[in-house]
């Protein structure tokens, strides 16, 4: 009896506790030492050096900042709504969180680098990128304040209108796949695609769907841009108007997680758009050397380069005016998806290529 329940439960159980600490910490490091990279980037654009006092290039600046924060006084306004104003961060930190479960990072001896390889995988990450909006209207309101309440208002706006494209271009991933299993799509991209059909198998990267599914590919990540509140979309914390927006409330800690919340979803949605469209964890060629590098290595790099662009936009464009972000979702964004997977499910289905 004692070996069935160590087997059946316990084991099992200590097994998902050491999955879940083995991403969740080296994400949380990556999420803390983003905000220095963020800094010190947007310092070289404009020819400036950025944080270097704290350590060895300013490299513990993030420490420095994270123990200011957890050691302010947390002010509650006297008007807000307490339990929903500390509900709201810590509801937008664990979705971003929560959203690592279904990532694959690999495979290892047979068997896949993920702490939860469900079926609907892409599913799950739509969902919680989905329920990330009520941590913010939740704060708008919650805050009473006029600033935090437009904030909020914005940011559910905004948010709704850019997952609708996010949700067609999915589409067109699902259909070239064939299945909503993160792991599965990774592979197929490695099975099958442009360097198949030419016969030159070595050639990974030409079998990834940043190629045929360009457009896609660009759109989604538009899409992530304005549904992490980014630059150039980032209406809902705009300075000059709103005062840091949905947020303005907030101190110490809960400003902290909000924070947070912002930059775990942003390699979150750098992970989804490199395992979507850059084959994920696989090396872009098909030889020993690069097949010897581990997968999550790779995952990584192709996160730190979405991360790259992500920091570039904040430093090279200004912000858009809320209607040039309406009409860009409903107008431009909204046709363009719709008409891509009609047109991508004909010619696959045309061409016989659908995946069986």
């Amino acid at each position: 009896m004692e070996g069935g329940f160590w087997t059946d439960f316990a084991w099992p159980a200590v097994l998902l506790v050491i999955k879940i600490v083995a991403v969740i910490v080296p994400v949380v490091l990556a999420m803390a030492w983003l905000t220095y990279a963020e800094r010190k980037i947007i310092a070289a654009v404009q020819l400036r050096k950025g944080p270097n006092v704290v350590g060895w290039f300013g490299l513990l600046q993030p420490i420095a900042d994270g123990v200011k924060l957890i050691f302010k006084e947390t002010v509650i306004p006297s008007g807000a709504n307490k339990v929903v104003f500390i509900i709201a961060p810590l509801m937008t930190f664990v979705l971003a969180l929560v959203g690592w479960a279904v990532i694959p990072f690999g495979t290892w001896d047979g068997g896949k680098l993920v702490v939860s390889d469900i079926n609907v995988g892409i599913l799950y990450l739509f969902a919680i990128s989905s329920l990330g909006v009520y941590g913010i209207i939740m704060s708008g309101w919650a805050s009473n304040s006029r600033y935090a309440f437009l904030g909020g208002l914005r940011s559910a706006a905004q948010m709704v209108s850019y997952e609708v494209s996010i949700g067609f271009v999915l589409i067109t991933v699902l259909l070239c796949a064939g299945s909503l299993n993160l792991s599965e799509i990774v592979l197929a991209q490695k099975e099958r695609g442009l360097a198949t059909a030419l016969g030159v198998p070595a050639l990974t990267f030409l079998n990834w769907y940043w190629i045929p599914l360009l457009p896609m590919f660009v759109i989604f990540f538009i899409s992530a841009l304005a549904e992490t509140n980014r630059h150039p979309f980032d209406l809902p914390e705009a300075e000059a108007e709103l005062v840091t927006g949905y947020n303005v409330e907030y101190s110490a800690f809960t400003f902290a997680l909000f924070f947070l919340g912002e930059y775990m979803n942003m390699i979150l949605m750098s992970a989804m758009t490199s395992i979507l469209f850059l084959g994920g964890w696989l090396p872009p060629l098909d030889v020993s050397w690069l097949n010897w590098i581990p997968g999550p290595i790779w995952l990584a790099l192709k996160i730190s380069f979405f991360l790259f662009l992500f920091i570039l936009a904040r430093a090279a464009y200004p912000r858009y005016r809320y209607d040039q972000l309406m009409r860009l979702g409903w107008k431009v964004f909204l046709p363009l998806t719709l008409v891509a997977v009609v047109v991508y499910a004909g010619v696959l289905l045309y061409a016989g290529w659908l995946p069986k």
